[in-house]
């Protein structure tokens, strides 16, 4: 059963990796163990009032590691990354190298808080899971590791890793299927995979379904731009958040209004967040949930970026079309979001200073 609250400024809510097991992965039969399900995530939310058509704000007000329950280390936090099979890597290798998978660990250190160092890095090899299956790729989530199989090696010495936490997973259920893959993002939210919805932002979400069934999940120390090798820096997380709902036709903020997809917006932007697919639950049909791995695009995913950027600039702040491209052009800046996910994402970061200048007067209201 979903939990219920109510929305409103003074309610938080607390997020961490727990079971959840209302979105799962669809995956090819392989026997007893093969792992259903791919992100934990908390929820589903019902939030009161919710209502198709209404905007979903979700504001980050704080997200911390969660320590090691290891009493050897003590006030430790522990993450991975795994550049893995899904990776945009793993079809490209360098000459003299072949295809493999690579897990690096990573810790925290309680004294830097800001900041990650590898620990260890190994190759996979295969394992086998609790059902006697074995597993030559990471194609089963949790499978134990038996380190007697593998080599430790050392790794990034002398680098440090900046802290960018968030959580991957931030969306409500959408409206189109009962059991939905928590891979590909989409106009719900969902797998969004961007590091700028740290703390501080807000993550507005349309309410696809009564009550936004909103889930948090996936947590991320830090991640950059691409997510390139198919996995960010993974760790368990603790978040609190806020919720506020804004009803359709009211009280909803004019930088999302009308927006068909989640927007972040953060103390210094407004982050317009587009996919290859807007909805790939209806473009795609009944095999939308294995298609959109071999459909996507950042091609697309760029041209919807490029349009939503540009409904933006004229429904919020009155620009004309040619205007709005000149400053999509000059001065907003497009990137790369996550091409692991299925339905690959790209984003545009639109400067809050370009209408609210220093010492000057903002040139439209409410953004």
């Amino acid at each position: 059963m979903a939990a219920t609250i109510t929305p409103a400024s003074s309610r938080a809510i607390r997020g961490r990796k727990a079971s959840f097991a209302g979105l799962v992965r669809p995956r090819r039969s392989t026997g007893a163990g093969e792992g259903f399900g791919v992100h934990i995530c908390s929820g589903p939310i019902h939030v009161s009032g919710a209502e198709p058509g209404d905007v979903l704000e979700v504001e980050i007000l704080k997200i911390a590691p969660r320590p090691s329950a290891n009493l050897l280390f003590r006030g430790k936090a522990f993450g991975s990354n795994a550049a893995a099979w899904w990776g945009y890597q793993y079809t490209d290798p360098l000459p003299g190298t072949k295809r493999h998978e690579t897990v690096t660990i990573f810790e925290v250190d309680p004294d830097r808080p800001d900041e990650a160092r590898a620990v260890y890095q190994y190759r996979w090899t295969p394992q086998t899971g609790p059902f006697g299956i074995e597993r030559g790729t990471m194609d089963d989530p949790g499978i134990p590791v038996d380190h007697s199989l593998v080599d430790h090696r050392r790794a990034l010495d002398g680098i440090v890793v900046p802290a960018r936490p968030h959580f991957g997973f931030v969306g409500g259920a959408p409206r189109a299927a009962e059991i939905v893959d928590t891979i590909p993002p989409g106009y719900f939210g969902g797998n969004i995979e961007n590091w700028r919805a740290g703390s501080g932002a807000r993550i507005y979400l349309p309410v696809a379904v009564e009550g936004a069934l909103l889930s948090i999940g996936d947590g991320h120390f830090s991640q950059g731009d691409g997510e390139i090798n198919g996995t960010g820096l993974e760790m368990s997380l603790t978040g609190t958040f806020r919720l506020r709902l804004h009803k359709s036709g009211t009280d909803t903020v004019p930088g999302v209004r009308g927006r068909t997809a989640p927007v972040i917006g953060t103390p210094e932007a407004w982050v317009i967040q587009s996919f290859r697919f807007e909805n790939h639950l209806r473009d795609l049909g009944r095999s939308a949930q294995t298609d959109v791995y071999t459909r996507s695009s950042v091609d697309h995913a760029l041209r919807h970026a490029f349009r939503q950027g540009r409904r933006f600039l004229r429904d919020v702040h009155g620009l004309t079309e040619d205007d709005a491209r000149a400053l999509l052009s000059v001065a907003a800046d497009f990137s790369v979001t996550q091409v692991a996910d299925g339905n690959f994402g790209v984003h545009v970061a639109i400067r809050r200073s370009l209408f609210h200048p220093p010492g000057g007067s903002a040139r439209s209201a409410g953004a």
